[in-house]
């Protein structure tokens, strides 16, 4: 299993990398009723979002602010910007869109760009504009799919389908952007079946790196509201059972595609279920065990 430190030291070969959170002040399509209200069922943004990143500070008061907080680690660091929270090429015209990206790409010890977005708030025009930029710095989209099952999507509030997921990949693949893609094991109604079935469907994809994780019942959030009024039916993963089928999933992922999560760690006051109190790197340990036997 190719580990995402490699995948990134053959992109920046001899060079410390960190991703930075940047909050440019987007929105959500699903939010603020482009397409919808409310969010994905799921979803409570504050439960991945670092202390330094404050969006009414600016772009490069962020970077500066996050290059300060991994400054300990390594003296001679790069970073990526990572625009992480909300839909991140969305609600914003081209120009505004450019002056961002731009502000990141010219901070200082600043490498590539990691942009996480939608499928569907991909047009040709910002396509073409992020392909623009990857010709200066490594440009990175992670994109939302969650599953490859249009009744879950609809089931959790996605308001937007499979197939929009496929086409807003292979756009991006052909204008050379690196392309992840990520998905929520464990949603209402998926069996284990489903959920490899969407590692399958992923896997066709021009992709290069996937991020996979545990479905988190947090609290604040429509999904534990259904979960707790009995409106839905969801049986979170016990810790073996998950590792067991993360074992599955390294089996069927292409070598050529490094996963680059297995585990969600939100923090332990915003978490309903599962509450396995197991860090990254003891998750990683285990299943890394579990592969050699």
């Amino acid at each position: 299993m190719r580990s995402y430190s490699d995948y990134l030291k053959d992109i920046f070969p001899g060079v410390k990398v960190q991703k930075i959170s940047v909050n440019a002040g987007f929105s959500c399509p699903n939010r603020d009723g482009t397409i919808g209200t409310g969010g994905c069922a799921y979803c409570r943004n504050d439960s991945f979002s670092p202390a330094y990143c404050i969006s009414t500070e600016s772009v490069s008061q962020q970077i500066n602010d996050g290059k300060k907080f991994f400054a300990h680690k390594y003296p001679d660091m790069k970073f990526l910007a990572y625009f992480q929270s909300y839909t991140n090429t969305h609600g914003k015209d081209l120009l505004s869109l450019r002056e961002i990206y731009e502000e990141a790409a010219n901070c200082k010890d600043i490498v590539g760009i990691v942009i996480g977005t939608r499928p569907d708030t991909l047009p040709d025009s910002v396509i073409s504009l992020l392909g623009e930029l990857n010709k200066r710095l490594p440009v990175f989209l992670e994109i939302g799919a969650e599953t490859s099952n249009n009744d879950t999507l609809q089931l959790i509030n996605r308001h937007h389908t499979w197939e929009e997921v496929e086409s807003a990949i292979n756009h991006a693949a052909k204008a050379d952007l690196h392309c992840g893609l990520h998905l929520i094991a464990g949603l209402p109604g998926e069996d284990n079946k489903q959920i490899l079935k969407n590692i399958e469907k992923a896997c066709r994809l021009p992709i290069e790196t996937l991020k996979v994780h545990q479905l988190q019942i947090l609290y604040d959030t429509p999904l534990f509201r259904m979960w707790e009024a009995g409106k839905i039916s969801v049986t979170p993963f016990n810790l073996d059972d998950y590792i067991n089928l993360c074992v599955e999933i390294v089996r069927i992922v292409p070598k050529n595609i490094v996963i680059e999560r297995f585990l969600a760690q939100s923090p332990p006051g915003m978490v309903a279920a599962p509450k396995w109190g197991i860090k990254n790197y003891q998750f990683m340990q285990k299943l890394q065990n579990m592969l050699r036997e």
